[in-house]
């Protein structure tokens, strides 16, 4: 299945469609299939505890004549804990060193704050006590990544407008995508305009809404059982959620769903084969509740 791609401000291009591994299940065996599916773009952190699995898919794939390295689009984060300038650099080594990588495709800086650290950095979010860093100051050193060749280009995640333009304001190297929650309960529409005005791109976690999350006022919401987007789902003959991804690709979104089931890996890169008309789209964009599953807002 081929996938379209698009075009970053630095000139590069990145894939209009990744793989998300947050909290995946044998990820090694998932990044294989996901690269034989066609999956060019693969998310992921270090604070997901998971890149030396993904180096190590990738090694394979490579190996066997699959891919290229060149193929790829690898996308990895700054975690909170090494917000200090001093420990940047040897933060994106350090992930270079678990994936066995000489670059990444994009580096991220994981959200907009730093944290002090944890006895285990990898416990996401059990320590959140912020320490007092101006992310410029960070983003400073994201930029020296970029001109040491440890990574081509450089992002954000997890930024509201008008963190973004404070990076805008000192940046050289200006962001090429910004990283948020955005789903059909969540649209981004301010954030996404604001940021295509300036040539920053939005990709999508959580492009389902995450149904599977506890949130006390909102856990009887489900994308899937979204009685309009079953109807349309119906018209096209696809699944409801390839229905959400292709809405989101024509919204000019990157989504990066996460699954480990191989069936539905399969279901999900497999929407680029149809377009929503401009009514029925229409009609998704009303699904909007201004609503997030995430625990911080962007």
């Amino acid at each position: 299945m081929a996938v379209s791609k698009l075009k970053l401000n630095n000139g590069f291009e990145i894939p209009a469609f990744g793989l998300g591994t947050y909290a995946g299940k044998e990820i090694k065996d998932v990044i294989k299939l996901s690269i034989d599916l066609g999956y060019r773009l693969i998310d992921t952190a270090f604070v997901y505890a998971n890149e030396k699995e993904i180096g190590e898919g990738i090694a394979e794939k490579i190996k066997d004549g699959t891919v290229k390295r060149e193929d790829l689009f690898i996308v990895t984060k700054l975690w909170n804990t090494r917000h200090k300038p001093e420990d940047v650099v040897p933060a994106m080594k350090r992930s270079l060193s678990s994936l066995g990588l000489d670059y990444v495709d994009l580096y991220l800086m994981h959200w907009p704050f730093a944290t002090e650290l944890p006895t285990d950095e990898f416990k996401i979010f059990e320590n959140i006590a912020e320490e007092d860093i101006p992310f410029e100051d960070t983003w400073k050193e994201m930029e020296k990544c970029v001109k040491l060749g440890y990574t081509r280009s450089i992002g954000l995640s997890n930024f509201n407008s008008v963190q973004v333009d404070r990076i805008l304001k000192i940046s050289e190297i200006k962001p090429v995508v910004n990283q948020v929650e955005c789903n059909p309960y969540l649209s981004q529409e301010k954030l996404k305009q604001f940021c295509q005005e300036r040539g920053i791109l939005l990709m999508a976690y959580s492009p389902f809404y995450a149904p599977s999350r506890e949130i006390p006022s909102d856990k009887d919401l489900n994308l899937f059982e979204e009685p309009l987007i079953k109807e349309i789902a119906g018209k096209y003959e696809k699944t409801t959620g390839q229905v959400i991804l292709r809405y989101l690709t024509q919204s000019g979104v990157i989504p990066i769903p996460k699954s480990d089931n191989p069936e539905r890996l399969k279901q999900n890169i497999s929407i680029f084969d149809f377009t929503l008309t401009a009514e029925d789209f229409e009609k998704m964009r009303s699904i909007n509740k201004n609503i997030r599953c995430t625990q911080y807002e962007a």
